[in-house]
């Protein structure tokens, strides 16, 4: 829908009516030039207005102007929302004057007075009874007296509606379209023969009624008309996440304002879930949000210099380090035992990753290892957790070496500190995550350690966020990779429940819809998301996404068959189709589209060359 109107009739001083009269003079381009000035309706009119005793001719539009004649003795609420929320484009207006009580009481007597003369006249004949006029005669009396006791009021009020199209047979079917949407719901419209210039005024955002076309109602009716029915899903404030594709209105959240601060995304490759989470990071940073990205492609690394935030890859050979061994400050309800046994099981959970599984025996080696591992280090519950230096992962495979039945574990373990792996994690942590922006990649680690390292980072961030509480959002791209084992998997959902405790949001994403979905973390941690976002799906895991969103099988087509950066966004209950859009220079920002980043390579490129000479000359 193009524009909604609502408004009165302007009155002068003296109580008349008045009107905005446009002006009806031609402007010819070599007249602007002269006068050297462009006024707005200079730009938007059209190139040329051509007035039909049916239609209005604008440029390559055809528009048509209807107005309502009829309604029912009884309006239902949100009668005009089928209308409202029509993939067409169209305007409407309601036109609303309140009448004086006293000029309708008079009029109700003379009405009252018909309609009893003839229930008398029926009588005195002998006819039966007309159930019309004793149900007329009912409802008159009942409104004058809500009249009189002050509890209505009387309106003139007129509907105006303009359909635009591009030829006579779009026209014709978005007509019919609607006619049979209002008439089944005994509303009746006509269009405005001969009137089509004042109908198209009357529509206008101009406050200016040509027309004068009413129909009395009461409040009670009138109510029925509230134009804002569609299918919006906003909130007062937030950041924008795209259009809503039934009625072009804008999906504005806070994920911070609802009931947990977690969002997943689903979408098959190339759909636009990245560039979408992309979108949300940079809104994100403008109402003082830190973020931090798992970034498994090193898609975020354009992002993250142009807005001055820090990049770390993480790689066999890379000179960024984190130590699986720090140990966090305890919190607020927190002591140094909680945080030390919180620790040891993670770390349990990262070995049983790397060693690729740990049998019941060697589970509670490990366990007793790593405490040991601690203590060699003087590190206790009572210790200041701010003032320890932390063991590194040759401590600990020196302090399983020492016990027994543990040769097949220091044997698996020594790839870690002595092998190629060996600069991986065996090291001091040097990773300092402190600014608005931080984004951790993960691409260059080979695929067999990616989802050890993407522990080890979410548990190293897991920590950095218990620290001080802010304002966070935690981005984990391709979060299938973490859904492959238990214990990540685990992890994940572990975030996505106590987040909110410390003011964090999990964005969750992945295109392997049947890989996080056989997880048995994958439902849970979609049901602790208040917001989530379907983008195209491919036939083979759209059926396991309707099961679990409950969705209509239109709304598993349209995931289907959606362009890029199209689907269905949900907040708590409640979801609409979306498109997501963004801003130029947002645009290029994030775009990942091999040919587009290319062209502004290549246009940096000539710049520079350009700079470059003009300085040389």
């Amino acid at each position: 829908m193009a524009f909604l109107g609502l408004f009165g009739k302007k009155k002068n001083p003296a109580g008349e009516s008045t009107r905005i009269q446009a002006n009806a003079m031609p402007i010819f381009p070599e007249q602007i030039y002269e006068a050297a000035s462009l006024e707005l309706k200079d730009i938007i009119a059209p190139s040329a207005l051509k007035i039909e005793p049916k239609s209005i001719n604008l440029g390559d539009k055809i528009a048509r102007t209807y107005f309502v004649i009829s309604y029912p003795s009884t309006l239902t609420d949100n009668w005009l929302s089928p209308i409202i929320n029509l993939d067409k484009v169209f305007d409407i207006s309601i036109v609303i004057h309140p009448v004086e009580t006293a000029q309708v009481l008079r009029q109700f007597q003379k009405k009252v007075a018909e309609v009893q003369s003839q229930i008398m006249a029926r009588e005195a004949k002998g006819m039966v009874r007309d159930p019309t006029l004793d149900m007329a005669n009912r409802n008159l009396e009942d409104l004058r007296d809500r009249l009189t006791q002050a509890q209505e009021k009387m309106f003139d009020v007129g509907l105006y509606l303009t359909i635009y199209a591009d030829n006579d047979v779009e026209l014709y079917k978005i007509e019919n379209e609607i006619k049979s949407i209002l008439e089944a719901k005994l509303i009746y419209f006509k269009p405005a023969l001969f009137q089509q210039d004042d109908g198209f005024k009357s529509v206008l955002p101009l406050e200016d009624d040509h027309l004068e076309i009413y129909q009395k109602l009461n409040s009670e009716p009138l109510s029925s008309f509230f134009p804002f029915v569609s299918f919006d899903l906003t909130s007062d404030k937030g950041i924008l996440y795209g259009v809503n594709r039934h009625n072009s209105s804008l999906i504005i959240f806070d994920r911070f304002s609802l009931d947990n601060y977690n969002s997943i995304i689903f979408a098959t490759s190339g759909a636009g879930k990245s560039y979408a989470t992309k979108l949300e990071v940079i809104r994100c940073l403008m109402f003082d949000t830190e973020v931090i990205v798992i970034d498994p492609e090193r898609e975020y690394e354009r992002l993250a210099e142009a807005l001055g935030g820090r990049y770390f890859n993480i790689s066999l050979n890379s000179g960024s380090h984190i130590n699986p061994f720090d140990l966090p400050l305890p919190g607020e309800g927190e002591t140094g035992n909680d945080v030390l046994r919180g620790n040891v099981i993670n770390l349990v959970g990262l070995f049983r990753i790397m060693l690729g599984g740990l049998t019941p025996e060697e589970d509670a080696l490990i366990d007793r290892a790593i405490m040991e591992t601690y203590a060699i280090k003087d590190i206790t519950p009572d210790s200041d957790f701010s003032q320890i230096e932390p063991p590194l992962l040759s401590d600990f495979e020196m302090v399983l070496g020492g016990m027994e039945g543990t040769e097949s574990l220091v044997s698996r373990l020594s790839k870690y500190t002595h092998g190629s792996w060996a600069g991986f994690i065996n090291q001091p942590s040097n990773v300092d995550i402190n600014k608005k922006f931080v984004v951790f990649s993960v691409r260059d680690m080979e695929d067999d350690l990616k989802p050890a390292a993407m522990y080890i980072v979410t548990h190293f961030i897991w920590n950095e966020v218990r620290k001080n509480i802010k304002k966070r959002l935690l981005v984990v791209d391709e979060a299938w990779w973490m859904m492959k084992s238990e214990d990540t998997a685990s992890f994940l959902y572990s975030i996505a429940k106590r987040g909110r405790k410390y003011f964090l949001g999990l964005a969750t994403i992945t295109q392997d819809v049947g890989d996080f979905m056989k997880s048995p973390y994958g439902v849970p941690i979609v049901t602790n998301s208040s917001l989530q976002l379907l983008l195209k799906q491919s036939p083979s895991t759209v059926d396991v996404l309707q099961k679990t969103f409950n969705l209509t099988d239109e709304e598993k087509y349209l995931l289907l068959e959606c362009n890029k950066g199209e689907g269905i966004f949900f907040a708590g209950l409640k979801h609409v189709a979306i498109k997501v859009i963004s801003s130029y220079t947002e645009d290029q920002l994030i775009t990942s589209d091999p040919s587009q980043i290319l062209a502004l390579q290549k246009s940096r490129s000539e710049l520079t060359q350009a700079v470059s000479g003009t300085t040389n000359q």
